[in-house]
């Protein structure tokens, strides 16, 4: 059974940082594609960044330098260091992984609230 658990949600101030961290277990993740998402009431869940399984990064415009995404696979573990963090930013993280050439390979974690004050 393939878990995954995220940590590090929190309150903070506008420009301050957070990191968040997703830890797997029940498969091997050093081929999975990993990625943050978010969430607010009311609105569709969205992309923030994703790591592929060969290091590549992808991150959604309003999050670009200022959101780092990184893996390490010896400890089945994907973090997302936010720096310079805005209201905006305040949502429910979601930690997600998927397979190449499995569809049905999709998993989600319980998700953390970070929560940003202006």
């Amino acid at each position: 059974q393939v878990l995954l658990v995220e940590s590090g949600g929190g309150l903070v101030q506008a420009g301050g940082s957070l990191r968040l961290s997703c830890r797997g277990s029940g498969s091997i993740f050093s081929v999975n594609d990993m990625a943050w998402y978010r969430q607010t009431p009311g609105k569709q869940r969205e992309l923030v960044a994703l790591i592929t399984s060969g290091g590549n990064t992808n991150y959604a415009d309003s999050v670009k330098g200022r959101f780092s995404i990184s893996r390490d696979n010896a400890k089945n573990t994907v973090y997302l260091q936010m720096n310079s963090l805005k209201p905006e930013d305040t949502a429910v993280y979601y930690c997600n992984t998927r397979r190449d050439g499995r569809p049905g390979y999709d998993y989600w974690g319980q998700g953390t609230q970070v929560t940003v004050s202006s």
